[in-house]
């Protein structure tokens, strides 16, 4: 068997309907205890919408972690070996953990959820800021002109690097006005502000990093059973509870993590969760690696059955 990782989608994944059989199969994990955890019911706005609810950060976070979780369960009881290694895309790195055994799933769910409520709040209650993805910028250029608008008095960072030429901006909403009508001139061939609540991973949530303080202060974290590479720093994470607070003001590096994984040697991912962002990110990264995706309980069997045994 190619040792392989599993890669975990973050915030953006969200649809309507996504992940009904798991809703199904593991009311232990999605039923009355995630919902007295997160405090509403999670299945019936998963199920029905609306799609604008959904995509609330506070109501996004918790129901991802919660189907992804779900599903690695169901993958995880059909392989005959455990990954050599885990990575998740902002959310996802709590889901990576809980997979792992860092974090309990319960402990993993009550710190989505207070996370959740943390951005939106640091969102709603300070300066205006948003997010813009950059199309035909390298991280290189993309530091550049970051660091040229701050030089200048503006408030713009790198927020994202998701593929070698897919990033993501984070500032204030004058600046990301800014990069979207002068990115063409800056040597990007396109910028377009995502629908997002704030800026996201930059200075802007030191408000909400410093909330989740507290409550990575009162979780238990055990040792990983398999490594889980760091947001921040591209490396298996070394403290948890200080590395996820830093997640919310620092870059995602998830490029880095991925080039970082398959140099140690890991040639195979797997995206476990709704839609297959991961996987096309670790295909644009590593165009050589073999991707798989599994977004619903019926791709396991195709996985399990061969489709990366070698």
């Amino acid at each position: 068997m190619s040792r392989y990782a599993i890669l975990f989608p973050g915030q953006g994944s969200q649809h309507v309907g996504m992940g009904a059989d798991v809703f199904a199969a593991y009311p232990d994990l999605l039923g009355a205890v995630a919902d007295e955890i997160v405090g509403w019911p999670m299945e019936p706005l998963v199920g029905q919408g609306p799609i604008e609810e959904l995509t609330r950060t506070e109501h996004a976070q918790p129901t991802l972690y919660g189907v992804a979780y779900a599903l690695w369960i169901a993958l995880a009881e059909a392989l005959p070996m455990p990954p050599a290694a885990a990575a998740g895309h902002s959310l996802g790195e709590y889901t990576a953990l809980a997979a792992s055994s860092v974090l309990s799933y319960e402990d993993g769910l009550r710190l989505v959820a207070e996370r959740g409520r943390a951005m939106a709040d640091a969102a709603a209650s300070g300066e205006p800021s948003g997010m813009a993805a950059l199309i035909g910028a390298d991280v290189e250029l993309a530091e550049a002109v970051a660091a040229n608008r701050r030089d200048d008095g503006g408030r713009l960072w790198v927020a994202n690097v998701n593929a070698p030429t897919q990033i993501v901006l984070a500032g204030s909403k004058p600046d990301i006005e800014w990069i979207c009508e002068h990115a063409r001139e800056l040597g990007i061939r396109r910028a377009m502000p995502l629908a997002v609540a704030g800026g996201f991973h930059s200075p802007f949530m030191a408000p909400a990093a410093a909330r989740l303080g507290t409550a990575l202060d009162a979780t238990r974290f055990s040792p990983a059973s398999f490594p889980v590479y760091a947001n921040t720093t591209a490396r298996p994470v070394e403290s948890p509870r200080r590395q996820l607070a830093e997640q919310l003001v620092q870059p995602v590096r998830f490029a880095d993590s991925i080039r970082q994984m398959f140099d140690d040697g890991i040639s195979t991912f797997i995206h476990v969760g709704p839609g297959d962002v991961t996987a096309g990110l670790a295909k644009r990264t590593v165009p050589e690696a073999t991707v798989h995706v599994v977004s619903e309980l019926g791709d396991i069997s195709a996985v399990a059955n061969g489709v990366f045994i070698q």
